[in-house]
Protein backbone atom coordinates (compact mmCIF):
# COMPACT_ATOMS: atom_id res chain seq x y z
CA UNK A 1 0.00 0.00 0.00
CA UNK A 2 1.46 3.62 -0.53
CA UNK A 3 0.22 6.95 1.49
CA UNK A 4 0.54 9.73 -0.57
CA UNK A 5 -1.62 11.91 1.14
CA UNK A 6 -2.59 10.20 4.48
CA UNK A 7 -4.17 13.34 5.49
CA UNK A 8 -7.43 12.98 3.24
CA UNK A 9 -8.37 9.79 4.89
CA UNK A 10 -6.78 10.09 8.37
CA UNK A 11 -7.66 13.32 10.11
CA UNK A 12 -9.68 12.63 13.25
CA UNK A 13 -12.04 15.18 12.06
CA UNK A 14 -12.98 13.46 8.69
CA UNK A 15 -16.13 10.80 8.60
CA UNK A 16 -16.12 8.33 5.51
CA UNK A 17 -19.82 7.91 4.72
CA UNK A 18 -19.63 5.79 1.60
CA UNK A 19 -17.10 3.66 -0.45
CA UNK A 20 -17.30 3.82 -4.05
CA UNK A 21 -16.21 0.70 -6.24
CA UNK A 22 -15.00 -0.13 -9.98
CA UNK A 23 -16.31 -3.38 -11.14
CA UNK A 24 -14.00 -4.70 -14.09
CA UNK A 25 -10.43 -5.21 -12.65
CA UNK A 26 -11.15 -3.83 -9.64
CA UNK A 27 -13.76 -6.08 -7.53
CA UNK A 28 -13.48 -9.01 -9.62
CA UNK A 29 -10.63 -9.72 -11.99
CA UNK A 30 -12.25 -9.33 -15.73
CA UNK A 31 -9.38 -9.54 -17.63
CA UNK A 32 -7.48 -12.13 -15.75
CA UNK A 33 -10.69 -14.36 -15.57
CA UNK A 34 -11.28 -14.21 -19.32
CA UNK A 35 -7.92 -15.26 -19.97
CA UNK A 36 -8.13 -18.23 -17.92
CA UNK A 37 -11.45 -19.03 -19.54
CA UNK A 38 -10.52 -19.03 -22.89
CA UNK A 39 -7.31 -20.88 -21.52
CA UNK A 40 -9.29 -23.39 -20.66
CA UNK A 41 -11.91 -23.88 -23.42
CA UNK A 42 -8.72 -23.97 -25.36
CA UNK A 43 -7.36 -27.31 -23.49
CA UNK A 44 -11.03 -28.68 -23.84
CA UNK A 45 -11.67 -27.76 -27.36
CA UNK A 46 -8.62 -30.01 -28.01
CA UNK A 47 -9.58 -33.24 -25.55
CA UNK A 48 -13.24 -33.10 -26.11
CA UNK A 49 -13.47 -32.24 -30.05
CA UNK A 50 -10.19 -33.05 -31.45
CA UNK A 51 -9.12 -29.61 -32.52
CA UNK A 52 -5.39 -29.10 -33.10
CA UNK A 53 -3.77 -27.68 -29.72
CA UNK A 54 -2.90 -24.21 -31.63
CA UNK A 55 -5.89 -23.98 -33.64
CA UNK A 56 -7.74 -24.38 -30.24
CA UNK A 57 -5.40 -21.63 -28.87
CA UNK A 58 -5.72 -19.50 -32.38
CA UNK A 59 -9.80 -20.01 -31.87
CA UNK A 60 -10.18 -18.59 -28.33
CA UNK A 61 -7.66 -16.01 -29.03
CA UNK A 62 -9.36 -14.82 -31.94
CA UNK A 63 -13.17 -14.74 -29.86
CA UNK A 64 -11.30 -12.93 -26.88
CA UNK A 65 -10.56 -10.31 -28.73
CA UNK A 66 -13.60 -9.46 -30.87
CA UNK A 67 -15.49 -9.68 -27.23
CA UNK A 68 -13.37 -6.90 -25.72
CA UNK A 69 -13.49 -4.88 -29.09
CA UNK A 70 -16.99 -5.20 -29.13
CA UNK A 71 -19.25 -7.02 -25.68
CA UNK A 72 -22.78 -5.69 -26.65
CA UNK A 73 -24.55 -5.24 -29.30
CA UNK A 74 -27.79 -2.84 -29.79
CA UNK A 75 -29.48 -4.95 -32.55
CA UNK A 76 -28.71 -8.37 -30.98
CA UNK A 77 -29.61 -9.89 -28.11
CA UNK A 78 -26.38 -10.74 -25.40
CA UNK A 79 -26.35 -14.36 -26.53
CA UNK A 80 -27.09 -14.45 -29.66
CA UNK A 81 -24.29 -11.78 -30.18
CA UNK A 82 -21.80 -13.51 -28.69
CA UNK A 83 -22.62 -16.71 -30.74
CA UNK A 84 -21.93 -14.65 -33.67
CA UNK A 85 -18.61 -14.20 -32.17
CA UNK A 86 -18.09 -17.45 -31.59
CA UNK A 87 -19.06 -18.45 -35.13
CA UNK A 88 -16.59 -16.38 -36.77
CA UNK A 89 -13.76 -17.30 -34.35
CA UNK A 90 -14.49 -20.97 -34.94
CA UNK A 91 -14.50 -20.31 -38.51
CA UNK A 92 -16.15 -22.31 -41.34
CA UNK A 93 -15.29 -26.00 -40.25
CA UNK A 94 -15.93 -25.57 -36.62
CA UNK A 95 -18.19 -23.14 -36.73
CA UNK A 96 -21.18 -25.80 -35.97
CA UNK A 97 -20.07 -25.67 -32.35
CA UNK A 98 -20.72 -22.22 -31.83
CA UNK A 99 -23.44 -22.53 -29.47
CA UNK A 100 -22.27 -25.16 -27.24
CA UNK A 101 -19.17 -23.98 -26.97
CA UNK A 102 -20.45 -20.29 -26.04
CA UNK A 103 -22.68 -22.11 -23.61
CA UNK A 104 -19.39 -23.51 -21.88
CA UNK A 105 -17.95 -20.01 -22.33
CA UNK A 106 -20.41 -18.73 -20.39
CA UNK A 107 -19.83 -20.95 -17.34
CA UNK A 108 -16.39 -20.95 -17.15
CA UNK A 109 -16.42 -17.17 -17.26
CA UNK A 110 -18.80 -17.06 -14.04
CA UNK A 111 -16.66 -19.72 -12.56
CA UNK A 112 -13.14 -17.96 -12.48
CA UNK A 113 -15.14 -14.44 -11.81
CA UNK A 114 -17.13 -15.10 -8.87
CA UNK A 115 -16.35 -13.29 -5.50
CA UNK A 116 -13.86 -15.01 -3.63
CA UNK A 117 -14.53 -15.61 0.04
CA UNK A 118 -12.05 -13.19 1.22
CA UNK A 119 -13.80 -9.96 -0.85
CA UNK A 120 -17.51 -11.66 0.24
CA UNK A 121 -16.16 -10.64 3.99
CA UNK A 122 -14.70 -7.38 3.10
CA UNK A 123 -17.89 -6.43 1.54
CA UNK A 124 -19.81 -7.14 4.43
CA UNK A 125 -17.41 -6.03 6.78
CA UNK A 126 -17.77 -2.66 4.76
CA UNK A 127 -21.40 -2.61 4.64
CA UNK A 128 -21.60 -2.58 8.98
CA UNK A 129 -19.84 1.00 8.49
CA UNK A 130 -20.19 2.71 5.07
CA UNK A 131 -22.97 2.77 2.48
CA UNK A 132 -21.32 1.29 -0.55
CA UNK A 133 -21.91 1.99 -4.20
CA UNK A 134 -20.89 -0.12 -7.36
CA UNK A 135 -20.05 2.60 -10.42
CA UNK A 136 -19.18 0.45 -13.56
CA UNK A 137 -18.59 1.93 -17.31
CA UNK A 138 -19.79 -0.36 -19.83
CA UNK A 139 -22.37 -1.40 -21.81
CA UNK A 140 -25.74 -2.20 -20.05
CA UNK A 141 -26.64 -5.93 -20.49
CA UNK A 142 -23.45 -6.86 -20.57
CA UNK A 143 -22.43 -5.45 -16.78
CA UNK A 144 -25.90 -5.93 -15.78
CA UNK A 145 -25.34 -9.82 -16.32
CA UNK A 146 -21.92 -10.07 -14.55
CA UNK A 147 -23.60 -8.13 -11.78
CA UNK A 148 -26.23 -10.18 -11.53
CA UNK A 149 -24.75 -13.80 -12.00
CA UNK A 150 -22.59 -12.88 -9.17
CA UNK A 151 -25.30 -11.49 -6.70
CA UNK A 152 -23.35 -8.28 -6.25
CA UNK A 153 -27.08 -6.34 -5.68
CA UNK A 154 -26.75 -7.77 -2.17
CA UNK A 155 -23.74 -6.11 -1.37
CA UNK A 156 -24.61 -2.14 -2.60
CA UNK A 157 -26.57 0.16 -1.46
CA UNK A 158 -26.28 1.43 -5.36
CA UNK A 159 -25.45 0.59 -8.50
CA UNK A 160 -24.89 2.88 -11.12
CA UNK A 161 -24.15 1.70 -15.01
CA UNK A 162 -22.83 4.15 -17.45
CA UNK A 163 -24.53 2.12 -20.35
CA UNK A 164 -28.28 3.57 -18.38
CA UNK A 165 -27.16 6.96 -18.07
CA UNK A 166 -26.01 9.95 -19.97
CA UNK A 167 -22.43 9.91 -18.45
CA UNK A 168 -19.63 8.08 -17.73
CA UNK A 169 -16.45 7.73 -15.50
CA UNK A 170 -15.30 10.44 -15.19
CA UNK A 171 -17.33 12.91 -15.80
CA UNK A 172 -18.50 13.87 -12.69
CA UNK A 173 -21.78 13.77 -12.43
CA UNK A 174 -22.35 9.69 -12.51
CA UNK A 175 -20.28 10.31 -9.40
CA UNK A 176 -22.56 13.01 -8.03
CA UNK A 177 -25.50 10.92 -8.65
CA UNK A 178 -24.54 8.34 -6.66
CA UNK A 179 -24.05 10.64 -3.78
CA UNK A 180 -27.26 12.33 -4.15
CA UNK A 181 -29.13 8.90 -4.11
CA UNK A 182 -27.32 8.08 -0.79
CA UNK A 183 -28.03 11.29 0.56
CA UNK A 184 -24.20 12.08 1.42
CA UNK A 185 -21.77 15.03 0.31
CA UNK A 186 -18.59 13.79 -2.00
CA UNK A 187 -16.45 14.70 0.24
CA UNK A 188 -17.39 12.31 2.77
CA UNK A 189 -16.86 9.42 -0.18
CA UNK A 190 -13.74 7.61 -1.71
CA UNK A 191 -13.51 5.83 -5.01
CA UNK A 192 -11.53 2.35 -5.56
CA UNK A 193 -10.96 1.45 -8.73
CA UNK A 194 -7.98 0.47 -11.50
CA UNK A 195 -8.13 3.00 -14.22
CA UNK A 196 -6.15 6.64 -13.35
CA UNK A 197 -8.09 8.29 -16.66
CA UNK A 198 -11.52 7.09 -14.98
CA UNK A 199 -11.80 6.14 -11.56
CA UNK A 200 -8.98 8.41 -10.40
CA UNK A 201 -9.37 11.45 -12.55
CA UNK A 202 -13.14 10.82 -11.91
CA UNK A 203 -13.51 10.75 -8.27
CA UNK A 204 -10.59 13.63 -8.00
CA UNK A 205 -12.57 15.81 -10.68
CA UNK A 206 -16.11 15.30 -8.33
CA UNK A 207 -14.52 16.40 -5.55
CA UNK A 208 -14.86 13.16 -3.62
CA UNK A 209 -12.40 12.91 -0.13
CA UNK A 210 -10.32 10.29 -1.55
CA UNK A 211 -9.18 7.87 -4.48
CA UNK A 212 -7.61 4.17 -4.11
CA UNK A 213 -6.06 2.71 -7.70
CA UNK A 214 -5.32 -0.78 -7.53
CA UNK A 215 -3.11 -0.95 -10.99
CA UNK A 216 -3.16 -4.28 -12.90
CA UNK A 217 -0.14 -5.72 -13.43
CA UNK A 218 1.56 -4.67 -16.66
CA UNK A 219 0.76 -1.00 -15.39
CA UNK A 220 4.32 1.12 -14.80
CA UNK A 221 5.04 2.80 -11.84
CA UNK A 222 2.95 6.13 -11.50
CA UNK A 223 5.45 9.15 -12.67
CA UNK A 224 5.69 12.80 -11.09
CA UNK A 225 3.45 14.11 -13.73
CA UNK A 226 0.44 11.19 -13.96
CA UNK A 227 -2.35 11.67 -11.76
CA UNK A 228 -1.97 11.15 -7.96
CA UNK A 229 -4.14 8.40 -5.95
CA UNK A 230 -4.45 9.26 -2.29
CA UNK A 231 -3.06 5.46 -1.93
CA UNK A 232 -1.91 2.64 -4.33
CA UNK A 233 -2.88 -0.76 -3.25
CA UNK A 234 -2.14 -4.34 -4.22
CA UNK A 235 -5.34 -6.30 -3.88
CA UNK A 236 -8.97 -5.20 -3.06
CA UNK A 237 -8.96 -6.71 0.59
CA UNK A 238 -6.08 -4.31 1.38
CA UNK A 239 -8.84 -1.11 1.35
CA UNK A 240 -9.50 -2.55 4.91
CA UNK A 241 -6.38 -1.50 6.27
CA UNK A 242 -6.37 1.89 5.01
CA UNK A 243 -10.40 2.44 6.11
CA UNK A 244 -9.51 1.14 9.78
CA UNK A 245 -6.54 3.17 10.26
CA UNK A 246 -6.41 5.60 13.10
CA UNK A 247 -5.61 8.96 12.84
CA UNK A 248 -1.79 8.80 14.39
CA UNK A 249 -1.24 5.09 12.95
CA UNK A 250 2.05 4.67 11.16
CA UNK A 251 3.20 5.44 7.88
CA UNK A 252 2.61 2.34 5.11
CA UNK A 253 4.71 1.15 3.19
CA UNK A 254 5.22 2.73 0.02
CA UNK A 255 4.76 -0.18 -2.75
CA UNK A 256 3.18 1.79 -5.33
CA UNK A 257 5.48 0.34 -7.78
CA UNK A 258 3.83 -2.69 -7.71
CA UNK A 259 0.03 -4.11 -9.05
CA UNK A 260 -2.56 -6.53 -8.27
CA UNK A 261 -2.57 -9.92 -10.19
CA UNK A 262 -4.09 -9.03 -13.49
CA UNK A 263 -3.74 -10.16 -16.95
Amino acid sequence: MAALHEKHLCSSNITISAVFFDLDNTLIETRKGDNQTCRKLAEELTQEYGIPEDVSIKITTTYLKLFRKCPDNVIHALDAWRITLWNKALGEKYAYLARKIYERWLYLRYYYLTLTSDVVSMLRQLRLKYLLGLITNGPSNAQWEKIRKLSLEQYFDIILVSGDLPWEKPEREIFRKACRFLNVKPDKCIMVGDKLETDIQGGIEAGLKGTIWIPISDKPPLLREDLQPDFTINHITDLLSILNRGPNAPELEDSSSNASDGS
